[in-house]
């Protein structure tokens, strides 16, 4: 049903959009997309006007990308008691993956259930029937099937890679047809009635403030009660500054209690007692008085999937390989059964010892991109197998790092003291929990911990292999001579830009530090800002982190400077023939890297939200920025110009003069990316913000209209892809591994099959969390 303030005259309406759907094939006109209509109509003729009803921005399409990572050779060749080390870790990652759900949105859980329960009594092939028989067509049956498997492998109803809500691509009226049809509403009617009533409206709203995730009135955020603002959250960062406590395994709510500000501080742990955390000598649970505000600091957040994961790591603990392996793992389940993050940062140097391990694997809450404020992480878990072949290179580039490093553009002193050499792994992922899967990684995100002791990075070959893959029909935004290229060297040219960012991106530059005791790790009296030929003047104090300083940046931020380091390094012939090329090879790579960021840096803008002028996705953010700092270079390094497309609708074209990248390109990567590590380096939140969120606006002022362009980007943009996992199961002593095909159906039976033990057990309890939390998103 249309909401009131939504009622366009309705014969107006059919009209226009009988007219656009003639002539443009189902395209969405900006008119209506700016009307914000996002009802549905049910009865006859609707599957023809509904993609007209609803912005594409907002739902996945029936054709989306789906694969299935191939896993089956590197498992197999794991001995039996590497098969149950993984299978245990696998196990507990998943359980802990659901947390996702929690952290996501206040409705994700509910809407996970309801499908859950649907799906279990009738797999895909079996629902089918009740969808006929409910009176959805092909078509309506394949959208709802699609957005079940986009919201098992966002672990949500937000997009994981870009954060903006995705609502089912078929009327209201015949998804609820479905759940009333479905055998799951026969068995249990009253419940199924109930779990439809808690999330039929939040499924398909698309209030302004609910279209992504946010802070306030920016958007919806379930690590911060619905009263939280921006302010709320930096006074919250200042008390647990105070405390020298981490936000990372926290979510923050907020009540008034006689006209006092209360906030209760939530740790993720199994144990729901507030006693004294194990090796600290202060009780960080209690009631504490800070400024003109109470806070209270309590454990149990997410307590029972945390017991599971605690479980499950006690059990693979039985099948570790080595002492460096049961050490982490012991520290892992302290951490998560008493919320201690300094317990986790004891597990993570323990991970950093276990060089070279078969089954590579880390846990726990990880990437603070979604948290609003930075500074929160969402839990994620990952097991692999390392590919021997492709870790080989990447060992050379380990290597290599020492000589790479001084060719970076700030001075020495701006270096870390000395190369901490990681292990740098190629895996193939057997597992991966969470809201998404990424390329690459570099943990553990603790700064103290990097600066000093180490850490790893890992390239997750399989998903490489799968994720990337274009046709030509598909590519946008490119010239004609183009294409081919990009096809031919985009895998390879990610593959060096890959490791190039996760070791000497994320693995390079220091932070000026004066301790609790007042000890500076640099020479107050020597180290000069190469900016401003000044003494530096300011640095990070006692627990200050790079996240809790940069905050709502340090995220993008960071991913920049990474990806600018890429950019940079990659113009070496010395790291071009570590990955094999050499010659013309090499040069074509090199451009197809360059043209791959400037393009990226296009569609990024998919990922800004013009009404909150605030960027949904940290990388997207970083690669658009550098867009900038390369169309400002001139000289016509790069081009970008808007156009009318073959098919009569709005475009445009990126373009590259490969004769200048080694110049011009080079020249402006070397000092913005200085400038970068400076603000970093120095703590100057003050000059870092004002360089990024300068060349991070979007407007239609200037050279360049990047919010029409924007239109255009949305326009002919490519759904991104989802993938398929396998699961394991034990078998006579034995583990079992069990592939899907790589389709929605097969991404929902994986999900099915997941949690098959205590499956109604893990129902129970999601919904129990939500419920107790419902009235803090009002």
């Amino acid at each position: 049903m249309c909401r009131p303030s939504d009622l366009l005259d309705l014969c107006d309406l059919l009209t226009f959009a009988f007219c656009d759907w003639l002539a443009l094939n189902h395209i969405l006109f900006t008119e209506i997309k700016h009307a914000g209509l996002n009802a549905q109509f049910s009865g006859e003729g609707s599957s023809c006007l509904k993609t007209a009803m609803v912005d594409s921005q907002y739902y996945l399409p029936n054709d989306i990308g789906i694969s299935a990572l191939d896993c089956r050779e590197a498992f197999r060749l794991l001995s039996p008691k590497e098969q149950m080390y993984a299978h245990y870790l696998s196990r507990a990652s998943w359980y802990g993956g659901l947390i996702v759900l929690i952290q996501t949105s206040p409705e994700s859980a509910n809407i996970y259930v309801l499908l859950q329960k649907m799906f279990r009594a009738q797999a895909p092939q079996q629902l089918e029937e009740a969808a006929t028989a409910a009176g959805l067509s092909a078509e309506e049956y394949q959208a709802f099937l699609v957005y079940a498997a986009g919201l098992y492998a966002n672990m949500g109803n937000y997009k994981s890679f870009g954060d903006t809500k995705f609502v089912p691509n078929l009327p209201k009226e015949k998804f609820k047809a479905l759940v009333w049809e479905s055998l799951a509403f026969k068995q249990s009617p009253s419940d199924m009635e109930a779990l439809w009533g808690c999330c039929c409206e939040p499924l398909y709203s698309l209030e302004d403030k609910q279209k992504q995730l946010g802070l306030g009135e920016k958007g919806i955020t379930a690590y911060f009660s619905g009263n939280c603002c921006l302010e709320d959250a930096e006074f919250a960062q200042k008390f647990l500054d105070s405390k020298n406590l981490s936000a990372y395994n926290t979510r923050l709510f907020k009540t008034e209690v006689d006209g006092k500000r209360c906030y209760e501080v939530r740790l993720a742990s199994a144990e729901k007692d507030n006693c004294a955390v194990e090796g600290k000598s202060e009780v960080c649970c209690g009631r504490y008085d800070f400024e003109d505000a109470v806070f209270s600091v309590k454990r149990g957040d997410y307590a029972f999937l945390m017991e599971k994961v605690c479980q499950n790591l006690e059990k693979a603990k039985d099948y570790a390989a080595n002492e460096n392996q049961k050490r982490m793992l012991e520290e892992y389940t302290r951490s998560f059964k008493c919320g201690s993050v300094d317990a986790h940062k004891e597990g993570s140097r323990y991970w950093i010892k276990d060089k070279g391990p078969i089954v590579e694997s880390y846990i726990g809450f990880i990437e603070s991109y979604r948290d609003p404020f930075g500074s929160r992480g969402e839990f994620e878990g990952f097991v692999a197998v390392v590919n021997k072949a492709m870790s080989a290179r990447f060992a050379q580039l380990v290597s290599s790092a020492e000589v790479l490093l001084p060719e970076l553009p700030w001075p020495p002193a701006f270096e870390k003291d000395r190369f901490l050499k990681p292990d740098f792994t190629s895996l193939d992922v057997l597992t991966f929990a969470g809201s998404g899967i990424p390329a690459g990684i570099n943990i553990p995100n603790y700064d103290d911990i990097r600066q000093t002791e180490g850490f790893k990075n890992v390239s997750l070959g399989n998903v490489l292999a799968v994720a990337y893959a274009t046709q030509k029909d598909k590519l946008t935004f490119l010239e004609e001579n183009d294409k081919d290229l990009y096809i031919k060297w985009k895998g390879p040219s990610f593959e060096v830009q890959v490791g190039l960012h996760e070791l000497l991106g994320h693995g390079s530059g220091k932070l000026f530090v004066q301790d609790d005791k007042g000890k500076f790790n640099f020479d107050q009296a020597a180290v000069r800002n190469p900016e401003t030929g000044e003494l530096i003047s300011s640095w990070y104090k006692g627990s200050e982190t790079w996240d809790s300083k940069f905050s709502t940046i340090a995220s993008s931020y960071e991913e920049c400077r990474a990806e600018c380091v890429g950019l940079y390094l990659c113009l070496n012939k010395q790291v071009l023939s570590i990955f094999g090329h050499e010659g013309e090879d090499a040069e074509e790579v090199v451009y197809v890297n360059w043209l791959t960021m400037v393009r990226a840096g296009l569609l990024g803008l998919e990922f800004y939200t013009p009404e909150s002028k605030s960027w949904r996705q940290a990388h997207m953010q970083a690669r658009f920025v550098i867009l900038r700092v390369l169309l400002e270079a001139g000289e016509g390094l790069v081009g970008l110009k808007e156009c009318t497309g073959a098919d009569g609708r709005p475009d445009a074209v990126i373009t590259l003069d490969r004769s200048k990248i080694n110049t011009v390109g080079k020249t402006a990567i070397q000092r913005f990316l200085c400038k970068l590590q400076v603000h970093k380096a120095t703590a100057d939140v003050e000059g870092g913000r004002a360089l990024y969120e300068g060349y991070s606006a979007v407007s239609a002022d200037g050279t360049h209209n990047f919010l029409r362009l924007r239109e255009t980007v949305l326009l002919r943009k490519e759904a991104r892809k989802m993938f398929v996992q396998a699961n394991t199961y034990i078998k006579d002593d034995a583990v079992e591994l069990v592939e899907y095909e790589g389709s929605a159906a097969g991404l929902i039976q994986s999900f099915i099959e997941r949690f098959q033990d205590d499956a109604e057990e893990v129902a129970t309890q999601l919904l129990e969390m939500t419920c107790v939390d419902s009235s803090c998103w009002c």
